[in-house]
């Protein structure tokens, strides 16, 4: 009976493992994903998109040290302020921790702000947290790299 306690016990504590390893690999999924619609909506300058990915309370830092918060960001993209023609992403990692996660990678893009043509290369990092089931971009903060 002892022996069948015990491997009811390990039996149910490798469930709960691979359960929480599956969950944490269908959110880094799910990061991922949230990610690409960011720089879908920053693209396209898509208010609905780029409403729908950014938290409230967003805080949006530029590497000139500018910072918005989510009604500024999402005007900037829609008026052309910020106006992107291509973003390519690299060396992007992705960590969850529970409710939040944060994304890192490099952006390297064409820009044409307020009609001017220019290039961007900067390194970000990025806040998301889990609001009802949806990842929402909570933090943002770039700088410049060579």
């Amino acid at each position: 009976m002892k022996t069948l306690k015990m491997l009811l016990a390990i039996a149910l504590i490798a469930v709960v493992c691979t359960a929480n390893a599956a969950t944490k690999g269908d959110d880094k999924k799910d990061v991922e994903q949230a990610v690409e619609k960011l720089r879908q909506g920053m693209l396209n300058g898509d208010r609905a998109t780029l409403e729908s990915v950014a938290a409230e309370e967003l805080s949006y830092g530029h590497s000139n040290g500018r910072v918005e918060d989510k009604k500024e960001f999402v005007e900037a993209f829609v008026s052309g302020t910020s106006d992107f023609k291509t973003i390519e992403l690299t060396d992007q990692t992705v960590t969850v921790s529970g409710n939040t996660a944060w994304v890192r990678h490099k952006l390297y893009g064409e820009t044409n702000d307020k009609g001017v043509p220019g290039t961007a290369k900067i390194s970000i990092l990025t806040v998301w947290v889990k609001q009802k089931g949806t990842w929402k971009l909570f933090a943002r903060q770039a700088v410049k790299i060579q």
